[in-house]
């Protein structure tokens, strides 16, 4: 379902671009531009259904981020994830046919019995 709001952006209104001027000959104007997108097709990237680019979220960040954070809530204690840790050594050759050792460290992740990283 596709929704249709005007930018969030604090500035938005006021860069010169074609997409943002509106009226006739004298009284023309700068507009905020609508924000499109939709939950569907944008699910990686949920801003654009309320800022039309990213210097608008920036924008909207820079006033608004400390806010946000308070609301939210800040992180109090660092989160962790259980991983393996493989160390691998192969015997290699260069492209003379000299030996030479490979060493290799692989980080894989683990998950618990509820499937949730912690």
């Amino acid at each position: 379902m596709a929704h249709k709001h005007y930018c969030q952006g604090t500035k938005c209104h006021t860069y010169d671009t074609q997409s943002r001027i509106r009226g006739t000959k004298d009284n023309k104007v700068l507009r905020t531009r609508y924000a499109y997108g939709d939950n569907e097709s944008w699910s990686a990237n949920q801003w654009y259904l309320y800022f039309c680019d990213e210097r608008c979220l920036h924008d909207w960040l820079k006033e608004h981020l400390v806010q946000l954070i308070n609301y939210v809530g800040i992180k109090t204690k660092p989160q962790e994830t259980p991983v393996d840790v493989v160390k691998e050594t192969f015997n290699r050759t260069d492209w003379q046919g000299n030996p030479y050792t490979q060493n290799r460290t692989t980080i894989k992740l683990k998950q618990n019995e509820s499937n949730v990283l912690t």
